[in-house]
């Protein structure tokens, strides 16, 4: 069954100026939300493979929205992560199966690849809970440049059946990077570490 969803949120950050400094191009990262019914509140369920089926679906439908957000193709994009919140009646596993098994293919065929594997984040948390959704370098994940996060957060999400599901996709690294590490020209791209 298709995901039941209440509302889509999506925020856009752009930095231009860091510590008095410009930032050029500017960092932008944005962060698309879904808030979802849990098909599960409220009742243990073995078999969650109607999750499973909906964060394939959410991971297509968020992907879509952050790099539209970002105005850039979905090659451009640099960063990306994952999270989810459950409200109070549901587990952190619907979070699991929404998040792991299926969300990442979507995502990384919106951005023509993607070898690292996709940061992620879950909670539970009653209406307007944060997330930091963690960011990594979609191809490396030792690019410290892009070490970063992403506060998600939706007023009245997630309530007791619901669940908050967010991507993030980042054009950039964090704001002046200066700490060493692999620089992004040095990324090999083989093994999705390096």
């Amino acid at each position: 069954m298709p995901a039941v969803i209440r509302k889509l949120v999506t925020l856009l950050d752009e930095t231009r100026m860091e510590m008095g400094r410009p930032v050029s191009p500017p960092i932008r990262r944005a962060v698309a939300c879904a808030v979802i019914r849990n098909p599960f509140a409220g009742r243990y369920q073995e078999d969650l493979a109607e999750l499973v089926a909906q964060g394939e679906e959410l991971g297509a439908l968020l992907v879509a929205r952050a790099i539209a957000a970002l105005g850039v193709p979905g090659e451009a994009c640099e960063s990306y992560g994952k999270a989810a919140v459950v409200g109070e009646n549901g587990e952190l596993e619907h979070a699991a199966a929404l998040l792991h098994p299926k969300m990442g293919a979507p995502v990384r065929a919106a951005l023509g690849g993607g070898a690292a594997l996709i940061p992620s984040a879950k909670k539970s948390g009653g209406p307007g809970t944060a997330i930091d959704v963690p960011l990594g370098h979609k191809d490396a994940a030792f690019v410290r440049s892009h070490f970063d996060a992403m506060e998600a957060r939706v007023p009245d999400a997630p309530r007791a059946d619901e669940i908050l599901v967010c991507v993030a996709l980042t054009v950039g690294g964090r704001p002046l990077p200066r700490i060493g590490g692999l620089a992004v020209a040095q990324i090999e791209g083989k093994d999705g570490l390096r």
